[in-house]
């Protein structure tokens, strides 16, 4: 089997046990394959991102921001959680990583690191090998209940209630920001994007993102 390879990434000093940073990894999108729902900004239509494209495109997602909005259903650029610092191509998965400031956003930095500690439903499971060997971890919803939430008062708590409920069955995945897009035919039910710049990425429930592959962990 032979696995096709591209990989970039921008060295950062460690700093051990630095109170804002906390590595993620996880996998954006997919390449010569169309999405399974239609992206923001495509009007409606699936769109399918080339391996030349994206391999052009790589150097363009360092360095960018990772976003997030509160209901976990969309893109929110005012919200930067992170910065992704690596970006590889790994068979037909864009796999990314870099850190989130786990300080400065301490919710959402829980939210993936209670979602990545589960079994993904319906996309990577624990112990499956990736294209490129390595163990992935994967995603899951949270599959326990919360019968006693109503008892506590915390305004964190409640609000931290509403994303697990949310998430149990969907996990948390991922979804690129891109510029500079070359449609190969806007009329087509597809689009084929030949060329995009990338301008960052966004974590979001995987049932509101274009890919339904993607997920997100702490590591």
């Amino acid at each position: 089997m032979t696995i096709a390879l591209e990989s970039m990434a921008v060295e950062i000093p460690e700093v051990a046990g630095h109170p804002n940073r906390a590595e993620f990894r996880g996998v954006l999108a997919t390449v010569d394959a169309a999405s399974q729902r239609a992206p923001s900004g495509a009007k409606g239509h699936l769109v399918l991102l080339t391996r030349a494209a994206a391999e052009a495109a790589l150097p363009s997602l360092l360095g960018m921001a990772l976003d997030y909005a509160p209901s976990l259903d969309r893109h929110d650029v005012q919200r930067k959680i992170g910065v992704i610092t690596r970006a590889e191509i790994v068979g037909r998965s864009i796999e990314v990583g870099g850190y989130l400031f786990a300080r400065d956003f301490p919710d959402i930095v829980e939210e993936i690191g209670e979602s990545g500690r589960h079994e993904n439903r319906g996309a990577f499971k624990s112990g499956q090998k990736r294209a490129s060997g390595v163990s992935s971890t994967g995603l899951m919803g949270r599959m326990f209940g919360f019968s006693g939430s109503a008892q506590r008062t915390s305004a964190r708590w409640a609000r931290g209630s509403k994303r697990i409920h949310a998430n149990a069955y969907e996990g948390l995945g991922m979804s690129y920001e891109v510029t500079d897009v070359r449609v190969n035919d806007t009329t087509a039910r597809i689009w084929i994007l030949s060329r995009v710049t990338f301008t960052g990425a966004a974590v979001l429930r995987r049932d509101k993102a274009a890919y339904s592959n993607t997920w997100i962990e702490l590591g």
